[in-house]
């Protein structure tokens, strides 16, 4: 590290009259994780055996069910629901293929409603473009669903599921969801345990949009309330799931000690605390002991960017943003002069945590990569500052001048840009300069970032004064209610997941992992945003999420 910066004194900032007011609650979580021990290596060395073990009897499983597309298919499901995917990707997507290559085009299988849609939503998962012709036949003369399949529930359900990997021009699968969410709605108050527990989640939150670790925990918890469930899988996903916390509340305790020496609750006092959240976001992008490091490094530069993003709207004049913004494009710690002293702590941080990117890239010899992350800060840098511009011009922009910086001011480009930094050999410096030329995936994924902070946040903010969201600018625009502005910003969140299924479907521009990282980014804002802003306000839900995820092991 370059510098101490929890050696800096606390600094008496001056209150000028003109400064923006923002009230935030405080951090949380106390030192919950900072106290944190960890699992003797004994212990943990035990469980990891166990783990292997049982990996190797579900991969035989696996083997043995090769002969058997349907029974093989509900056994995939089971294992990506469950959490433990990622130890036989070869293997998933071997028989994926082969049941793709045999199956792709075969709309006249006498296979039910269930097991064709648990085909379809599999193989488009893993990126294999199915033809969404193979509905066809549960339609009747008129060319609407058949009305007998509304009592075959799970069919319902599957079909439901698949609906939500459409792309654009799929109609049967619009009218598929309509079908699907009209009937299920209207029955799950009379169904039975646990497929009144399954029927109510997926409406709530489809698979396609879950994340990868709360969804886990959740089926985990229905999958051994079935009575023909897999004991071993479940004792895998079990076992697994409580390893991979205790990995992630260690480096979540070193993640508050680093934050805690830093004391920005003291000393910058007017800034969100969300370190925890933070991490609870970035494990929502990937969550595998693989990435631990890429995890820590993505916590680091998200909870510094909401510091940043209260400098810039919460906190600091126009007169200090402009010099930040400069020393921001100098990327030098002699930059640090014309910056008061709240700033200067924060901007030494700041450059410490990129220092720390580096070193490490210098270590796998990938320097190259800490440019384009830095780059990635810069335009986010220059986005706050021009909304904040807008803000002291009280400029209400037109929506393609506010789609221009709002779709960086999201965040959602730095961090799609940041989160390849740490995957290893399989990111390309091609892979670099595809996430930065704003492809189809990435615009889409800052689409639902930006539209959902929007729908969650404008009345906050305004209350408290601040630049006007998409939805005011939407509004004004074009003379329409803010009834009319949430369903049109609704509707282009729809559209930008089917783009990102469109995109998600082999040939793919880059590997599949890297697009799951975008994938997931939009997942988390699913998540995190759609019932009001969990980050900014950490209500019971977001509480709640973070506690099966990061603090209560599966007893």
């Amino acid at each position: 590290m370059s510098t101490q910066v929890s050696e800096c004194p606390l600094v008496q900032i001056p209150e000028p009259e003109n400064r923006p007011r923002a009230k935030f609650h405080p951090n949380i979580w106390g030192d919950l994780f900072i106290t944190y021990t960890p699992k003797d290596e004994v212990s943990r060395a035990c469980k990891e055996k166990q783990v292997a073990d049982l990996k190797e009897e579900v991969r035989r499983e696996l083997m043995a069910a090769a002969g058997n597309p349907s029974q093989l298919l509900n056994f995939f499901d089971a294992v990506q629901r469950l959490g433990v995917a990622y130890h036989f990707e070869r293997e998933i997507e071997e028989s994926l293929q082969h049941i793709y290559d045999r199956f792709h085009d075969a709309a006249d299988t006498n296979d039910d409603l269930y097991n064709i849609a648990l085909r379809f939503r599999l193989l488009r998962q893993q990126g294999y473009n199915i033809s969404c012709g193979i509905f066809n036949k549960f339609k009747d003369e008129k060319g609407s669903f058949k009305e007998d399949l509304i009592s075959n529930i799970q069919g319902m359900l599957g079909l439901y599921e698949a609906a939500h990997l459409r792309v654009h021009g799929e109609n049967i699968l619009e009218e598929a969801l309509a079908f699907t969410t009209t009937h299920l709605k209207a029955m799950v108050e009379s169904l039975g345990y646990p497929l009144a527990e399954q029927v109510a989640h997926a409406l709530k939150r489809p698979i396609r949009k879950g994340l990868e670790r709360l969804e886990a925990r959740w089926y985990i918890s229905i999958y051994q309330d079935e009575a023909f469930h897999d004991k071993t899988l479940l004792k895998l996903a079990k076992l697994d799931f409580n390893l991979v916390q205790s990995l992630h509340k260690e480096e979540l305790s070193n993640l508050a000690r680093w934050w805690k020496k830093l004391d920005f609750a003291t000393k910058l006092p007017f800034a969100r605390d969300r370190l925890v959240e933070g991490y609870f976001w970035i494990v929502g992008v990937y969550f595998e002991p693989q990435y631990l490091w890429a995890i820590r490094i993505l916590t680091k530069i998200i909870v510094m960017t909401t510091v940043i993003d209260d400098i810039y709207d919460a906190y600091g004049t126009l007169e200090e943003i402009k010099h930040f913004t400069e020393a921001i494009e100098r990327w030098d710690i002699n930059s640090i002069d014309h910056l008061p002293e709240y700033m200067k702590l924060f901007y030494v941080a700041l450059l410490d945590v990129y220092k720390e990117i580096e070193e490490e890239m210098e270590k796998e010899r990938h320097q190259y990569r800490v440019h384009y992350a830095i780059d990635a800060m810069k335009n986010q840098v220059r986005a706050y500052f021009a909304e904040a511009k807008w803000f002291h011009e009280q400029h209400i922009p037109t929506m393609e001048e506010y789609m221009r910086v709002a779709l960086l001011s999201s965040g959602y480009s730095l961090l799609a840009t940041s989160s390849f930094i740490g995957m290893g050999e399989i990111v390309s410096k091609e892979a670099f300069d595809w996430v930065i030329s704003d492809p189809k995936i990435i615009r889409a994924s800052t689409v639902i970032a930006r539209f959902m902070d929007d729908m969650t946040s404008h009345k906050f903010e305004q209350e408290r004064g601040h630049v006007a969201s998409g939805i005011e600018c939407y509004m004004k625009q074009y003379g329409v209610s803010e009834e009319q502005a949430y369903k049109e910003f609704h509707n282009q969140i729809v559209n930008a997941w089917m783009d990102i299924n469109q995109e998600c479907l082999k040939p793919t521009a880059v590997p599949m992992p890297l697009l799951t990282r975008v994938l997931n980014l939009s997942r988390v804002m699913d998540v995190i945003y759609k019932e009001g802003d969990g980050y900014t306000h950490v209500g019971k839900v977001m509480k709640d999420n973070i506690g099966s995820v990061l603090i209560d092991p599966i007893i």
